[in-house]
């Protein structure tokens, strides 16, 4: 690496920072550095062959040809055809605005895009209306950012510290964030793992996708993964969508500049169902040999909801049949989005990495989205391994996250199981954090998690398991209701604060209009109380103070006391609960047409494990400990009819559990002791 070009990039872009403090937020920051630093590699690039485009240029004009011949003069895929360059822009500083205007009108459109993404106009209009248009490009000019100075790795690396630096000051969600290079280079050496016999087939082309592809990062250590160490001359064409307009911009300049090709880059546009990948597939017709991916978690997916609910509905025909999660994190959708993208076996098949945090491994109950999604992946056998990484490698997070690794092509002896491998303490120590990132995935680290998941075994570290390990069957338990009645002055006093009789509450800070309706509702709950206490709690206070323990017996004496006088049958429930209390030696409560009446608040779930009987398990487990308890049969899978709901879980801290035994009780009382006698020196020496 050329440190002292990476240095200066840094260097220059905090000059900058300080240019712009007081008239930019600090958040803004960035969209000022990084676009000029995408501007001035551009210029770089094309520099040697300016003078060639000019002059191809000038020949075309009025010829009413198309332009793009111009990019084999530039040796790129774009061009530019202004009179300007950086350097130039300096020759005339009271018309750099105009002139910076005119050097990026010149550019191919698929530049344009990429500035326009940007919001480059404002950006420009804006400094020149301070004064700093000229300073902060003469700042920039002092870079050498030529590939024979600095390669595209270092580059990416550049961008990559810039980003992260920026979305820490603009407290970006924990789901939103960078993924560092160490944990993209795990990725990407997993994701290629026994795939060298076919990539080295001579003139392999191979498709990678990245459906929240951000700067492109995961992209390209990928192509240089399998052209570096696999077969150097594969063709791999990258794909990506990406969300944020920024973000994209910059990917698609880095696309440019490698020499890939920008227009499999999508996304970026300001209206959100239209940038979504989960609202708009815009690689819809698309199927890849691998995905990779770190799609954002712990973010809602409200502003997909619509569309999303409306490709679920498709079924099959839809990438997200098997179910939906929580509003609240959509990363699960992305899971089945890039399992959608996979190629038949016929056409060879697909591979995928993914990282996501833990929710995806246990949210959700028996027959919720999550669950189901759990069931489709497992039951379709996609997934291969799942690894733990160590806390603490990414910028801006330090939550637990985990790779996933997908296939429809799993070998024989890896089918219908699941391997988990313990990678936490995989890590080495940074000598200085940056942001939340204390801790990176070394190279040693890499090969040691590379090796346990290449052997396959069952370690200390290494879990291979059946898929039907994680698998249940969450059978609905219901007991009897039993409940006795008695009048007394405490049951009375319980129905009369029931929410009917007692009014709204009504605080300080309410609006007019709603301190209205709640007046008008306490006028309402005082006239029932008053009606109550005059027309019914007379009646109901002739009634013996006796404990029954049988409804219908109670009910009787109830219906007798209160012949001839008036009570609405919601009036009625209301006191009947207000009597009652749950007793285990009451009499069973049952219905008009004498079956038993289920106690809704003693409703209770067992899981039974796959394979296990479920009465079997009930006779065993619960029987013995609430002997009036029974299998509700109504309750029923909806996908196999069986009683009890299926659900998948994988909890996968539970498989490398370690008891540790608790330390002797005689050595602990030593330490004790030997603490009271040293605070009784320190208590004499005062």
């Amino acid at each position: 690496m050329n440190n002292q070009e990476f240095k200066k990039i840094v260097s220059t872009s905090k000059a900058i920072a300080n240019l712009l403090r007081g008239g930019w937020k600090s958040y803004e920051y960035q969209d000022v550095i990084l676009p000029f630093l995408v501007l001035k590699r551009l210029d770089t690039v094309l520099e040697p062959t300016k003078a060639d485009v000019i002059g191809m240029y000038n020949d075309l004009a009025g010829k009413g040809l198309s332009l793009d011949i111009l990019k084999s003069k530039s040796g790129y895929d774009f061009y530019n055809t202004s009179f300007f360059t950086f350097e130039k822009l300096l020759d005339d500083p009271n018309n750099i605005s105009k002139n910076l205007e005119n050097y990026i009108d010149g550019f191919s459109d698929n530049v344009k895009d990429i500035f326009q993404k940007l919001e480059f106009d404002v950006i420009r209009d804006k400094l020149a209306q301070s004064d700093l248009l000229y300073r902060i490009i003469s700042k920039f000019h002092e870079i050498n950012l030529h590939p024979d100075n600095i390669s595209n790795h270092e580059i990416g690396l550049a961008f990559e510290d810039l980003i992260r630096h920026f979305a820490e000051q603009s407290n970006e969600t924990a789901g939103e964030h960078y993924t560092p290079r160490d944990v993209v280079n795990l990725m990407a050496s997993l994701l290629f793992v026994d795939e060298e016999k076919d990539l080295k087939k001579a003139e392999k082309i191979v498709r990678i996708y990245d459906p929240a592809c951000g700067t492109g990062g995961m992209l390209t250590v990928s192509k240089e993964y399998i052209n570096e160490n696999i077969n150097s001359k594969a063709h791999v064409l990258l794909y990506g969508q990406e969300l944020n307009a920024k973000t994209y911009a910059i990917a698609k300049a880095d696309m440019l500049m490698k020499g890939e090709n920008p227009d499999l880059i999508k996304g970026g546009e300001k209206e959100h169902k239209v940038a979504s990948t989960l609202s708009n597939d815009q690689h819809k017709n698309d199927k890849f040999d691998y995905i990779i991916s770190n799609p954002p978690y712990g973010v809602e997916w409200k502003n997909d909801e619509k569309l999303v609910k409306e490709e679920a509905e498709r079924g099959n025909a839809g990438r997200f049949s098997a179910g939906l999660p929580a509003i609240s994190d959509g990363q699960m959708i992305f899971l089945q989005h890039a399992i959608s993208k996979f190629q038949t076996l016929e056409q060879g098949g697909s591979d995928a990495v993914i990282i996501t945090n833990g929710s995806p491994l246990f949210t959700g109950d028996a027959g919720s989205g999550p669950s189901e999604i759990r069931r489709w992946m497992i039951e379709e056998d996609y997934i291969d391994t799942i690894i733990a990484l160590p806390e603490s490698l990414f910028f801006n997070t330090g939550i637990p996250t985990y790779i996933w690794i997908f296939s429809n092509r799993k070998p024989k002896e890896k089918k219908g199981k699941i391997q988990l491998i313990d990678a936490r303490k995989s890590k080495t120590q940074l000598r200085k954090n940056l942001g939340n990132k204390r801790f990176e995935i070394s190279k040693e680290d890499a090969k040691e998690i590379l090796n346990l998941y290449k052997k396959n075994i069952h370690n200390g570290r290494s879990k291979v398991l059946d898929s039907s390990v994680f698998g249940y069957r969450a059978v609905t338990v219901q007991q009897p209701l039993r409940l006795n009645f008695q009048v007394n002055e405490e049951r009375i006093e319980e129905i009369l604060l029931h929410t009917r009789f007692i009014g709204p509450e009504i605080t300080e800070d309410e609006k007019e209009s709603a301190k209205k309706k709640k007046l008008k509702a306490q006028e309402k709950a005082r006239e029932e109380k008053e009606k109550l206490e005059k027309n019914i709690l007379p009646t109901l206070k002739t009634i013996e103070s006796k404990l029954y323990k049988n409804r219908d017996k109670f009910l009787k004496v109830f219906n007798t006391a209160f012949e001839g006088v008036k009570i609405e049958n919601s009036l009625k429930k209301i006191i009947i609960d207000g009597l009652s209390e749950r007793d285990e030696t009451a009499d069973i409560c049952k219905k008009k047409n004498k079956d038993i009446e289920v106690d809704k608040d003693l409703k209770d779930v067992e899981r039974v494990p796959f394979g296990m009987d479920i009465y079997e398990y009930f006779e065993k487990e619960v029987k013995p400990y609430v002997p009036d308890a029974w299998i509700d049969e109504t309750v029923r899978d909806h996908k196999d009819d069986e009683v009890g709901k299926v659900g998948y879980e994988i909890p996968f801290t539970r498989f490398f559990y370690k008891y540790t035994p608790p330390r002797p009780v005689e050595e602990i009382e030593g330490e004790i002791k030997q603490l009271e006698n040293e605070i009784q020196g320190i208590l004499k020496m005062v």
